[in-house]
Parts: structure tokens; C-alpha cells; sequence
């Protein structure tokens, strides 16, 4: 069977992903940073489990190498450390970068040596690569240069026939948006500024993943889906404005 390797798929849309790959017919490798939440998911599809931290070349390297006639690559590693750019630490700042953007070119640089012509590259960029959000610099920053090193992939991979291609999710219930919760009202404004009036599932997500893995998406390359219920429509939610309001003393 033909090989694919989820690249943060313990959890949420890297999970769904693995999920519908296994289901699809592909040997699914689960790499995540966190070795047992790896070994469960990969446990749960039938696959195999790899620790990578997308942080460390050296993690990436090793990761792929254990790989065999790969054929899909799906980059889903991701965080976001919310902070006015004129309070935010610089720790903060390069932690979201090293994880979201410079994290995704180790992906895509290791994947390039390892999977087969004609393979399928998939990279989770993010609503907030077109859409600023304040209170959002670095993840914004992040994935709006995510989107771009995708396009740039797509030339570069283009003459073995590796197509590289993006998806923006909006709004998602994943361990990642847990906090949305948390935050009064935050969560009714991004359903508000959802023109189909709620958040997506990582299995809608999923399903696009599959889509561009597979044949029917054979001449598409270098291109970033929105899939976000049409938030990119509207505005982006008052993230900090609604933390701050959260934080303030009350009375």
C-alpha cells in the first residue's frame, strides 16, 4: 500500500486527516511531538506512530527517513500565542514562527527528498493568512508566509509532478480553538462573522485533504482552499479586544 505521513496528527484536523487517508487506503504514519498522543492516534487507524518535533531539523530528518514509498504528505503542526504586537515577547513571537512557518519548511524540505513523483504535498495554513486578526501578529505573520512558501514549493516540486497545495480553515472545534471557549462572547462573533453560521468540523477539513491527495486533484497545484463556512467574507473576530474585556477588573 502506498504511504502518507500526518504531520501533527494527534489531534484534531491532523487526526480527521489520518483518519481518511487510513480509510482511503494508505499506510498512515502519525508524527507529533507528543510520542504518546502519536502512538494512540497511529493505534486507532491501524498505523504507525513517529515522534517529530518540527522545531528540530534534526526530528524532521529522522522522522521521514523511517518512511517508505511515500506518497502524501500532509503538514498539520500549528499553534498560536495571542499578544498586541506592542506587548507581545519576542519568545512568543518565534515560538508561533518556529512552529507554523519555519516548522512547514522543514516539512516541505524533507518531504521533497523523501516522497515519489507524482506524490501529493498538503499544507494547513489558516483564515488568518488573508485575514488579520488584532492580538494575532505572529499566527498571522506565520500563515500568511505559509501560504506563500506553499506556492513556492508547488514551482519548485512541480517538474517530478509532487503537487503542494494549501487549505484555510476558518473557525474549527480542535484542542488548538479549546480557548475560544473560554473567552466571553468570543465564540458567538466568530459564528456571526460565519455566513453559513457555524464552525467546521475537522472532518470537513479532512475531506479536503483527501480530495487533494487523490487523482481527481491531479492538475491542481500551488493553490490555498478557503474552507470556512465563508468567513473569509466578513471580518475577523476582536480577539484581543474580547481577552481584554475578560481581563479587566471588574466593578
Amino acid at each position: 500500500m502506498s504511504g502518507a505521513i500526518v504531520v501533527g496528527g494527534a489531534s484534531g484536523i491532523g487526526l480527521a486527516s489520518a483518519k481518511v487517508l487510513a480509510a482511503e487506503g494508505f499506510t498512515v504514519s502519525v508524527a507529533d511531538v507528543n510520542a504518546d498522543a502519536a502512538r494512540a492516534a497511529a493505534a486507532s487507524i491501524g498505523g504507525t506512530a513517529i515522534t517529530m518535533d518540527v522545531t528540530d531539523e534534526d526530528s524532521v530528518a529522522d522522522g521521514f527517513g523511517k518512511l517508505d514509498d511515500l506518497r502524501v504528505v500532509v503538514s498539520c503542526a500549528g499553534l498560536s500565542l495571542p499578544g498586541a504586537i506592542a506587548e507581545l515577547g519576542l519568545e512568543q513571537w518565534q515560538t508561533t514562527i518556529d512552529v507554523c512557518l519555519t516548522g512547514s519548511f522543514l516539512v516541505l524540505k524533507h518531504a521533497a527528498q523523501h516522497i515519489v513523483d507524482g506524490g501529493s504535498v498538503v499544507v494547513i495554513s489558516s483564515l488568518n493568512a488573508r485575514q488579520p486578526g488584532a492580538g494575532m501578529a505572529g499566527y498571522c505573520a506565520a500563515k500568511a508566509g505559509v501560504t506563500t512558501l506553499v506556492e513556492v514549493a508547488a514551482l519548485e516540486f512541480a517538474p517530478r509532478g509532487i503537487r503542494v497545495n494549501a487549505i484555510a480553515p476558518g473557525f474549527i472545534d480542535t484542542p488548538l480553538t479549546a480557548g475560544v471557549a473560554l473567552v466571553p462572547g468570543l465564540l458567538g462573533e466568530y459564528i456571526e462573522n460565519t455566513p453559513l453560521g457555524r464552525g467546521g468540523r475537522p472532518e470537513e477539513i479532512a475531506d479536503m485533504v483527501a480530495f487533494l491527495a487523490s487523482d481527481k486533484a491531479a492538475w491542481i497545484t500551488g493553490a490555498a482552499f478557503d474552507v470556512n463556512g465563508g468567513a473569509h467574507l466578513r471580518r475577523y473576530p476582536d480577539v484581543l479586544g474580547k481577552v481584554r474585556a475578560m481581563m479587566a477588573p471588574s466593578g
